[in-house]
């Protein structure tokens, strides 16, 4: 089978070119052929959260109060795709776009196979590529939270964040005139009081653990610096300092 694929050097070159087809098809079925189940360079796996922060907590690295972020265990993952239901109900994210997804594929077992998941969103960098490529500053960093935020009113539209992202996390909304991504609901949710994200809420496995990084009483601080259990990120040699992890469990 021929897998179409984005070419990167292209799209940095003429971003807006790219359809919003060609990258969703990308997002479905490339980026798992060339890397996140292939071993490839888009999973970096580290055995434990010190090699991830080898200078200490990231509680201590970073100003953010609350530091949100998300662990994922993806053992968990039953590929019902609730989470990607409860995102577009709770942000309106139309047909073409996406906010999260979850790749999928069949994984080789001493008897057989067995269909593996991986939920993925934007990671919310604490060095994000996007946001040093805006030319007008319309994405940016939270300085209270964190989160990685868009300014529809400033986007113009020209898709250079889009080639920037290391995760394809990014699309553009036809109908609001600007790109559009994960903003950990909050516009929609924490903004107006809740605790979760939609995602996290929508899953009946509880896959997603969404909260306060810079809380060692939260769960996501104390799975991020387990000891345990390998914890990884995705991409870290883009050294974009994610936050979105993920281990099993």
């Amino acid at each position: 089978m021929i897998i179409k694929s984005l070419d990167k050097e292209k799209m940095m070159k003429n971003p807006e070119k790219i359809s919003e087809m060609d990258r969703r098809e990308f997002l479905k079925i490339g980026l798992v052929i060339t890397g996140v189940f292939a071993g490839g360079s888009i999973v970096s796996v580290a055995s434990a959260a010190e090699k991830i922060f080898p200078n200490g907590s990231i509680a201590e690295k970073y100003p953010y109060r609350p530091h949100y972020c998300m662990v994922i265990r993806v053992d968990r993952c039953i590929g019902c795709r609730r989470c990607v239901e409860g995102c577009v109900a709770a942000n309106a994210v139309p047909s073409y776009g996406w906010r999260t997804l979850v790749l999928e594929r069949e994984a080789r077992q001493a008897i057989g196979q067995k269909r593996e998941f991986i939920p993925v969103l934007c990671n919310q960098c604490n060095n994000p590529p996007c946001v040093r490529a805006c030319p007008v500053t319309a994405t940016y960093k939270d300085p209270q939270n964190g989160i990685v935020m868009m300014d529809n009113k400033k986007c113009i539209g020209c898709k250079i964040c889009l080639a920037a992202c290391p995760y394809d996390a990014r699309y553009y909304n036809e109908e609001r005139g600007a790109v559009d991504k994960c903003d950990f609901c909050f516009e929609t949710r924490l903004s107006r009081g809740e605790k979760s994200t939609a995602c996290q809420a929508a899953c009946p496995a509880d896959v997603r653990v969404f909260g306060d990084l810079s809380d060692p009483r939260s769960r996501v601080y104390r799975l991020v610096h387990q000891l345990q259990k390998p914890v990884w990120v995705l991409k870290k040699d883009t050294d974009a300092k994610p936050n979105i992890f993920y281990t099993k469990g």
